[in-house]
């Protein structure tokens, strides 16, 4: 897929940060879109701009990945829309930190169905689309938290849960692989979104974080290596890294809240 003009994405998670600089990254190569995310004012927005933008086809679906009904419509709008899907960027995701015996049990919910069961049920939906189209991409936006060894405190369900994707991509990349199915797991570094900037005191050097436009460059890599290259893992670390002396405070007031 060196070349990705008239290719075709879905991304989730694609009304702001990481998923929307990937989405208008991809559409600069002239690729049409599917986006996705949960607030459908947001992504209308978006999706129209970065139509005008770049001259591509952009559907926005309304969609919450940690929702079965929700994901088989977001799979059955891109086919019906894009008639062949060429790649699958998982990128929505929730975050929540607390210490373990503290952290609320609905957070914990909500973190297992968006960040894992979101991922792995949305690539079943399409997968066997990609068998039938004897190719694709899988992208999974995992997280650089999972090369600490211990996880970071206050994120061990976080972390722990972006290990089961990270595991589960490289599963899936042996069992694919014959069908010249691409599975590639990219391990983002504390990138500054909306997110992040909404975290208080999450860095006194805010150039510690890194641009979004990191993480769409090694989409591009992965997209346009040659067919019978697959980058399996891509760590995209800050120079810095805040793990090893964390940026985000111990005790954090939640955006999500």
């Amino acid at each position: 897929m060196s070349s990705l003009k008239g290719k075709t994405a879905v991304i989730t998670g694609a009304s702001r940060g990481i998923g929307k600089a990937v989405a208008r990254t991809l559409a600069g190569e002239g690729m049409d879109l599917v986006l996705a995310a949960r607030g459908k004012e947001a992504l209308e927005a978006t999706a129209k701009e970065i139509a005008k933008e770049h001259g591509v086809r952009v559907t926005g679906v309304a969609a919450d990945v940690s929702k079965l009904e929700d994901l088989k419509n977001l799979a059955g709008t891109a086919i019906r829309e894009l008639k062949r899907v060429d790649a699958l960027i998982n990128n929505a995701g929730v975050s929540s930190q607390h210490p373990f015996h503290q952290q609320p049990l609905e957070d914990i919910e909500k973190l297992m169905y968006t960040n894992f069961f979101g991922y792995v049920m949305l690539t079943r939906l399409l997968i066997n689309h990609f068998i039938e189209n004897k190719g694709g991409a899988v992208i999974n936006m995992v997280s650089g938290s999972t090369v600490v060894d211990p996880p970071p405190k206050n994120f061990i369900v976080y972390t722990s849960l972006k290990w089961a994707v990270r595991k589960w991509g490289k599963g899936l990349f042996y069992e694919m692989r014959d069908h010249g199915i691409k599975v590639t797991s990219l391990l983002p570094g504390v990138t500054d979104t909306e997110l992040t900037g909404k975290l208080k005191d999450i860095s006194q050097e805010r150039s510690r974080l890194m641009s979004p436009q990191a993480i769409c460059d090694a989409v591009l890599f992965a997209l346009k290596v040659p067919a019978n290259v697959c980058p399996m893992e891509i760590s995209v670390i800050n120079q810095q890294t805040p793990w090893t002396k964390p940026v985000i405070p111990l005790k954090q007031n939640h955006p999500e809240r």
